[in-house]
């Protein structure tokens, strides 16, 4: 089985995750050639919003053509070329890029949870923030990011398409953990889920986990799911202390000589 997807695949599974996941965390400009989703943010680097998402097997045409036109729009966006390789991508994309010796880096797990009421019973009843500059204020300091960041990560939260809710956990007015749920329809997404250094391994993480998923829950989401690095093993623990398994894998090619740090 190819590198970075172990386990075998449902692909309705896989598609449905993907577009939940691109419309919860949205990207600035979305341009398609095929089944490529081309996402490019200005106000932000992260690499999945800043990555070509092939979504389609069999979409393997004229790949020469079609990574010169990409490269040309992540130009353009002063972002570098970064392919977002999910069990979506057709081989020959993957046999291409081995051939021109791209690298291969940051592999990530999908993981999705049963969200019962047996789950969230006992967890805290926490109403989402209102104010999403509190909230952005929080999550920059808890994960200790570049103050300069804050304007695209408010316009990421603020453009998410479904139902947001935004979760700080506080000790002694100081946040120490946060987390977003997106609820759409019978799903319920994490993101910017992060502990504060110093904290961590004392539950604020599985508290306020829990905290969001009862709001989503109590809304009618049924199945919980988000992403997560697969060496980032502590997370990892957490989550399948929680009920979480994993799904599938994703990973990022990058062309030789290409700095990946974005």
């Amino acid at each position: 089985m190819t590198k970075g997807n172990r386990l075998p695949q449902n692909l309705a599974i896989v598609r449905r995750f993907e577009a939940a996941g691109f419309r919860a965390w949205p990207a600035t400009s979305v341009q398609y050639d095929g089944t490529w989703a081309v996402r490019l943010s200005g106000g932000h680097p992260a690499k999945r919003l800043n990555s070509i998402n092939p979504l389609d097997p069999f979409d393997d045409a004229n790949l020469t053509e079609r990574i010169a036109r990409a490269a040309r729009r992540f130009a353009a966006y002063g972002r570098p070329l970064t392919f977002r390789m999910s069990p979506l991508a057709a081989p020959a994309i993957r046999e291409h890029l081995d051939a021109q010796g791209w690298s291969h880096f940051s592999e990530s797990l999908v993981m999705r949870a049963t969200l019962s009421p047996a789950m969230v019973h006992e967890a805290m009843h926490q109403i989402p923030l209102k104010d999403m500059g509190r909230f952005i204020s929080a999550a920059i300091s808890i994960r200790s990011l570049d103050p300069a960041l804050r304007p695209g990560l408010s316009e990421i939260v603020s453009s998410i398409q479904p139902e947001a809710g935004l979760f700080v956990l506080e000790e002694g007015r100081q946040p120490v953990s946060t987390a977003i749920c997106v609820h759409d329809e019978d799903l319920a997404g994490l993101f910017e889920v992060a502990t504060e250094a110093s904290r961590r391994g004392r539950g604020y993480g599985r508290r306020v986990l829990l905290s969001a998923l009862k709001w989503a829950q109590a809304r009618g989401a049924r199945t919980a799911w988000l992403q997560v690095d697969a060496d980032n093993e502590s997370a990892i623990g957490l989550y399948r202390s929680i009920g979480f398994a994993e799904v599938y894998r994703y990973h990022y090619r990058q062309p030789p000589h290409q700095d990946d740090s974005a």
